[in-house]
């Protein structure tokens, strides 16, 4: 009971904060890595071997902070720091490319426990799943149809190819409600994994639950809007037919 009325408050808190009335859930929004795939590990370690390799120092876990970010911006930031200057465009192409190959040697391709369980529930429930990710890795992105058949089509992702913007943007988000059927933000909730997606997804107007499936602190999700925090996929899993519950109770007081 005392689980259910903290999440019914964030709820309310979301109305109250966002001047709508109701929670009219249409869709479910999926980031990609760290959700659905295990792949952040592959991530982190082959953008700091990239960086290593050209001697550019990086911070502890600063990929898993930056992570949404597109690769440019990513990459941009670590020359500011390093060098004082922009990155140039055949720095970042290379730059990209050695990450890229890394990332297909490190990467095992396993989805996440609990993954397959939430898009199809998600799916039952008559919701539309949106896939919203800040990759552009095609080693990942082909292996959707394969690990969640029937889940998301081209016209429900939104990756790196299709936003001028990145993560903490709204871009990404905003591009995720029209995908997900043109809707308004109390129409969606966003399931993320990192600060910046979290920041994107709040940015855009919608409910934001983070799952830490990495080695960064609750407080850093909670910090960057997330109005829940569970620690893992299957724990979201586990809570989302209560959280569709408290949903349809809110909109019956309303």
């Amino acid at each position: 009971m005392e689980q259910k009325n903290r999440i019914e408050q964030k709820f309310k808190l979301y109305l109250e904060k966002s001047d709508f009335k109701a929670l009219d859930l249409k869709s479910v929004i999926f980031d990609m890595d760290g959700v659905l795939y295990d792949s952040m590990p592959a991530h982190d370690k082959s953008w700091r071997e990239t960086f290593d390799e050209l001697n550019l120092q990086h911070e502890p876990y600063e990929f898993f902070m930056q992570e949404g970010r597109l690769g440019k911006s990513t990459i941009n930031e670590i020359f500011q720091r390093n060098l004082q200057r922009d990155s140039t465009d055949e720095e970042e192409e290379k730059i990209y490319a050695r990450k890229s190959e890394l990332f297909k040697q490190y990467n095992s391709g396993e989805t996440l426990p609990g993954a397959k369980e939430v898009l199809n529930f998600v799916k039952e429930k008559g919701l539309t799943p949106v896939l919203v990710t800040g990759s552009g890795q095609p080693s990942l992105l082909d292996k959707l149809s394969y690990h969640f058949p029937g889940i998301f089509t081209p016209e429900t992702m939104v990756t790196a190819f299709n936003v001028t913007n990145g993560k903490p943007h709204p871009e990404p988000f905003t591009l995720g409600l029209k995908k997900g059927g043109n809707l308004l933000p109390n129409q969606a909730i966003v399931i993320e994994n990192a600060p910046l997606g979290v920041k994107s997804a709040v940015a855009a107007g919608i409910f934001t639950i983070a799952v830490n499936t990495g080695p960064l602190d609750d407080n850093v999700l909670i910090d960057a809007g997330a109005a829940i925090v569970y620690q893992s996929v299957t724990e979201l899993n586990e809570n989302f037919p209560l959280i569709l519950d408290i949903i349809n109770d809110i909109n019956l007081q309303s």
